[in-house]
């Protein structure tokens, strides 16, 4: 990381926060600033792991790649890495960030919050990752049981009603904040 604070923008949430979205708003405002989605790690890993599971979390090898590849990407393009992923498990958490704090990577956790009704709507309404509607759905509840570790850990950000390019400015305009 050629003696440039590495830096982690992981934007976490339950799906309909607008993590994804945010995420892209906020690379165009950050310089030297690229998209990483560990999802796609968890995708290469089903093509080789062939034990069912119902969330690629749930394989170590996806946690360790994930910090991996995070430290590779920061070490390729020498800007901070903005990061759309949802971590509901403290554990899982806690390895990442563990992970990359032991790399010299600084993580910025930034939860994108809206209210229960909100996220319903979002979700239902959302064209894009349709498919993903049911999975979805059923996971607003973990989020919920989550609320409590993570409001401890993260910057917590109302995005209920509030568009992803304000949620994004937000985030650059609070950056020099722990």
């Amino acid at each position: 990381m050629d003696g440039v604070p590495a830096l982690i923008y992981w934007l976490n949430g339950p799906f309909g926060a607008g993590k994804t979205t945010t995420s892209r708003e906020l690379v165009k405002l950050l310089p030297d600033a690229h998209l990483f989605d560990p999802e796609t790690v968890g995708f290469l890993l089903k093509h080789v792991i062939n034990e069912p599971v119902d969330d690629f979390q749930h394989w170590a090898a996806w946690r360790a790649l994930v910090v991996e590849t995070a430290v590779q990407l920061l070490d390729h393009w020498n800007g901070p890495l903005v990061v759309p992923m949802t971590l509901l498990r403290e554990p899982y958490a806690k390895e990442i960030f563990d992970g990359l704090a032991a790399r010299g990577v600084d993580v910025r956790h930034l939860v994108l919050h809206a209210t229960a009704e909100e996220l319903t709507r979002r979700i239902e309404n959302d064209q894009v990752e349709a498919q993903a509607k049911g999975w979805r759905l059923q996971h607003l509840e973990s989020y919920e049981e989550a609320r409590g570790w993570l409001g401890r850990t993260a910057e917590v950000i109302d995005t209920t009603g509030i568009p992803a390019t304000e949620v994004a400015a937000r985030i650059v305009s609070t950056r020099s904040q722990p």
